[in-house]
């Protein structure tokens, strides 16, 4: 009987301890997530399920702050004003967008998120944005209407040197690959050579190539939890690592992420949480989060106010990557730095090597490529290897029918070795200087033009920031057009320069913007009610319980 107690009260100290011991990690790990949404995906998933559709329409589609009837009526004619411009301006161009839809789900899909959505249905109906392009010149794009737009698309950050030097890399290739042509399984001798550049950029042992920056992350995790035997992964919050589930919880992933933890960056309590778990694989760095630390990439259709926010002390933020870097490299977890979108964008290489961040992995592609698809994977030799030499049958796979083609070889090839020409060294000389200043000078004139605007930047990639609340920020996106600045789907929240914009030329964009932002003033979208970001959030929330107590 007394070893049947003594058994019982050991078993439950033993059972008090351990779940002791995981009440301590589950704090732990509650106190290195971000407090907001990103840092919360499960709840932001089930959030983001229970708010119903609802539109404003008609009148209400102009006073959803409730504004007076005379800047509705401005705010009516302005638009209207608009969207004759927009018929007169671009028939050919919206008609071929308005046929295609029908068949093409991406382009459903983008034009439905331009803007907040109880706002998109009259947007569509009235300022339908054309999706095709007939060529291109310089900085310069031209629509199937022979309209001309200044590109800040950056061709979602492709577009790094200009669109005429992607031209002439393509160009090139087809004329280095042509003799091979489409034979794969076999290289062409050009990724010889960019195998030994990518080594050198990145200072790490081996490559593999992709066709896809989300392909060569996924790569780059399975082959973490391969050499480490551990299932989890670290994300930041808000970062983007491309679209697949592990890596892209919460809104957008249909698939529970159970190995995913999202934590809160330039965070003490991430780095405790690193030092103490023992079953983190992987932990997962995007260099562009330096521009909105913890928070999503910013789109016009999240602007339900003015709450937009960007920018960080960037020596800061560098100081405490490399703390990670330590941390990581202390406790066995791999360090994988993604610069699919920020690699060469920074610096003529990694990012990585540029804030000396001592990195496992180093994932490559958009502008990489010389404008044809690619992703790229380089790391540490004993975390590329795919077999065991102890066991040779437990292998970790990973191939793909068009990795290493000729023709995006060739082309990335072709951009390689252009990075040590003084054209493209010219470009990079004085690039942080020449963009701090260029920001600075556009938002001295924003603000001599007393315009609720300003913009935060990461060298070329930028964000126009919002400082009066209001509730049709986003309209900026439709004057920015109509002055002749072509945007991406989404809108005001990531503009992209390619370093061959001159001085000259950011002088007309700026003053474009200016433009822009003066025609949306008086037409009188940023007149109505004072509010606070807050009231106007709450008013937002009480729109969603009502059209939710509706069935709508």
């Amino acid at each position: 009987m007394e070893k049947k107690t003594l058994a019982a009260v050991a078993g439950l100290v033993a059972g008090t301890l351990f779940a002791a011991t995981k009440g301590r990690e589950r704090l732990a790990l509650s106190r290195a997530k971000h407090p907001g949404p990103g840092g919360h995906v499960r709840m932001a998933k089930r959030l983001a399920g229970q708010i119903p559709y609802y539109a404003h329409v008609d009148e209400r589609f102009f006073r959803a702050d409730a504004c007076d009837a005379a800047v509705a009526a401005r705010r009516r004619a302005g638009f209207e004003r608009l969207a004759a411009l927009y018929a007169e301006r671009f028939p050919k161009t919206l008609a071929l967008t308005a046929g295609t839809r029908e068949g093409l789900s991406d382009l459903q899909f983008t034009g439905r998120y331009r803007v907040p959505f109880p706002f998109a249905a009259t947007v569509r109906e009235h300022l339908p944005v054309g999706a095709f392009m007939a060529r291109s010149d310089g900085a310069w794009l031209t629509d199937l209407d022979g309209n001309r737009f200044i590109d800040l698309t950056g061709s979602y950050g492709v577009n790094l040197f200009g669109n005429d030097f992607y031209k002439a890399t393509m160009r090139e290739a087809l004329d280095v690959a042509e003799p091979l042509g489409a034979v794969l399984g076999s290289y062409h001798p050009v990724v010889a050579d960019n195998v030994r550049r990518l080594r050198a950029l990145s200072g790490l042992d081996e490559v593999s190539f992709h066709m896809s920056g989300t392909e060569a992350v996924m790569q780059a995790v399975r082959l973490a939890r391969y050499h480490t035997g551990k299932r989890r992964l670290v994300r930041f919050a808000g970062a983007y690592h491309g679209w697949w589930g592990d890596v892209q919880p919460g809104i957008g992933n249909p698939v529970p992420a159970d190995h995913t933890l999202t934590l809160a960056d330039q965070s003490e309590q991430t780095l405790a949480v690193l030092a103490r778990r023992k079953d983190i694989a992987c932990v997962l760095v995007n260099p562009l989060q330096a521009l909105h630390p913890n928070v999503g990439a910013p789109s016009d259709s999240q602007l339900v106010d003015s709450a937009r926010t960007a920018g960080a002390d960037l020596p800061a933020y560098i100081a405490w990557l490399r703390r990670l870097a330590d941390t990581c490299r202390a406790n066995s977890i791999v360090l994988i730095v993604d610069e699919v979108f920020m690699g060469f964008r920074l610096a003529p290489g990694s990012v990585a090597r540029a804030w000396d961040i001592d990195a496992d992995m180093i994932v490559w592609g958009k502008s990489l490529g010389g404008g044809l698809p690619i992703g790229a994977l380089t790391g540490r030799a004993a975390l590329m290897k795919r077999w065991r030499d102890d066991r040779p049958v437990d292998i970790c796979f990973a191939r793909g029918t068009f990795n290493a083609h000729p023709y995006v070889m060739a082309a990335t090839d072709a951009f390689l070795r252009r990075l040590d020409t003084p054209a493209i060294e010219a470009l990079y000389e004085g690039m942080t200087e020449r963009w701090n200043a260029r920001a600075a000078r556009l938002n001295t004139l924003l603000a001599e033009a007393g315009l609720p605007l300003s913009v935060a930047h990461l060298e070329t990639v930028w964000t126009i920031l919002y400082t009066r609340p209001s509730r049709y920020n986003w309209m900026l996106q439709y004057y920015l057009r109509a002055e002749g600045l072509a945007l991406s789907w989404v809108g005001t929240g990531r503009l992209i320069f390619s370093l061959d914009i001159d001085d000259a030329l950011f002088d007309d964009i700026a003053a474009r913007i200016v433009s822009a932002g003066q025609a949306m003033r008086a037409d009188g979208w940023w007149d109505g009610p004072v509010a606070t970001n807050k009231q106007l959030k709450r008013q937002a929330l009480k729109e969603s319980f009502g059209a939710r107590l509706r069935g709508g």
